[in-house]
């Protein structure tokens, strides 16, 4: 080869899909549950950054799947993080509240989902910290793997706590008066 560096533009087209479906594989392979809708934009990133290292000579345009693994995992861990940081915004009774689809247009049903969203959020509210944060994220859909791993806490707890806090949460809305 000439001691010509390699530029980005100057990677073969075919070099660069290999790439991305070499990427594909390894990205769908660590992204579960929630994170699995940012499948492509890892990929893409991860593509972004072997090819700038191609480009810098830093990386050999034939580099093992376990590099591409590597570089996939940490591109899910600065979204993972990146998360995690974003800023969450209480509900507060200020707030004016989101009708749900069907109750638009029923005030008797858009009534009826305001008084169970308010019974709900007291009840929560009214939850130990731990059980609270637990039940949430059942309730958002996470699963116990992915809460446990959120709160860095045991399955075991998180399992038991979601468990308890449901409990808590039945019992104190069928007390308002809410049953299903």
């Amino acid at each position: 080869m000439d001691n010509v560096p390699t530029t980005a533009t100057s990677i073969p087209d075919q070099v660069v899909e290999l790439l991305r479906r070499r990427l594909q594989r390894a990205a769908a392979g660590i992204c579960h549950g929630p994170l699995v809708i940012h499948v492509e934009d890892i990929v893409q990133i991860a593509l972004m950054r072997v090819v700038e290292g191609i480009a810098r000579g830093e990386v050999k345009p034939d580099v093992s799947s376990s590099y591409l693994s590597r570089t996939a995992y940490s591109i899910l861990v600065d979204e993972i993080r990146r998360q995690r940081r974003r800023r969450e915004v209480p509900m507060t009774e200020t707030t004016a509240p989101q009708l749900p689809p069907h109750a638009e247009g029923n005030p008797e049903r858009a009534g009826a989902d305001l008084e169970i969203r308010r019974a709900l959020r007291d009840c929560l509210a009214g939850l130990i910290r731990p059980r609270r944060l637990a039940v949430t994220m059942h309730l958002q859909g996470h699963s116990i793997r992915e809460s446990a791993r959120l709160l860095d806490w045991p399955p075991k707890r998180i399992d038991n706590l979601v468990y308890r806090g449901l409990s808590d949460l039945r019992r104190c809305l069928s007390q308002k008066g809410i049953t299903p």
